[in-house]
């Protein structure tokens, strides 16, 4: 038996079996972009809630938050401590998303862009991505592709089967203006419209859309 390097195997399996594959994007993709990973933008939400204890010069956020609520921090906790509402927690996130006032909008980076292209040369049909900004879809009608996105149940309603589509992608958390983001508790497990996309008999594609069960 040939051992092919992980790289080289997966290079050959793109070519060979093109669309057969789906790509799971982690914050990672946007954070070259100006986008603050998931981990920063939970620091970040920690010392706003030092400022209300009147701190602003903590060396270490983290520790200060078990210290002070006894639980490691977590960003959806966080954030939903902060904000009561879906609205006020959309509000929130599109201040880290949205460039701030007199600054460039935040633009795809080459890696956005390289998944472009492998999408418009059909080696791959799906992305799935727990990124709420649309610098994916940016990238990809930037090389000619108008997505089908699925953000929310009602895109899940109404969706093309995934075999008739050039691409899809899936933002398994939500989109940033859309009020409808979920928070962690609300993701203990993925609704019903959404799970049945990996049953359902109009998207016939090798997923799973349990919570850390992607394949």
């Amino acid at each position: 038996m040939i051992d092919l390097p992980p790289f080289d195997a997966l290079a050959l399996s793109l070519h060979h079996s093109p669309g057969v594959h789906a790509m799971l994007l982690g914050s990672g993709l946007s954070r070259s972009a100006g986008i603050p990973t998931g981990w920063e933008i939970t620091l970040d939400l920690i010392r706003r809630l030092g400022a209300l204890d009147g701190l602003t010069d903590v060396n270490d956020w983290p520790k200060w938050y078990f210290e002070k609520y006894g639980k490691a921090p977590n960003y959806f906790e966080i954030l939903d401590s902060l904000a009561s509402t879906q609205a006020e927690r959309r509000l929130i996130l599109q201040s880290y998303i949205d460039a701030a006032s007199g600054e460039e909008a935040r633009q795809p980076t080459k890696a956005h862009h390289s998944i472009a292209r492998l999408v418009a040369a059909g080696k791959v049909k799906v992305l799935i991505t727990t990124n709420f900004d649309r610098l994916l879809e940016g990238a990809l009608r930037t090389a000619g592709i108008e997505p089908m996105v699925i953000a929310n149940d009602d895109a899940v309603a109404g969706a093309t089967p995934l075999v008739h589509t050039r691409c899809t992608v899936i933002k398994v958390h939500g989109d940033y203006l859309d009020a409808r983001m979920n928070t962690d508790p609300e993701l203990a497990d993925y609704s019903a419209a959404t799970n049945d996309l990996r049953t359902c008999p109009r998207f016939t594609a090798s997923l799973s859309l349990e919570r850390g069960d992607w394949q």
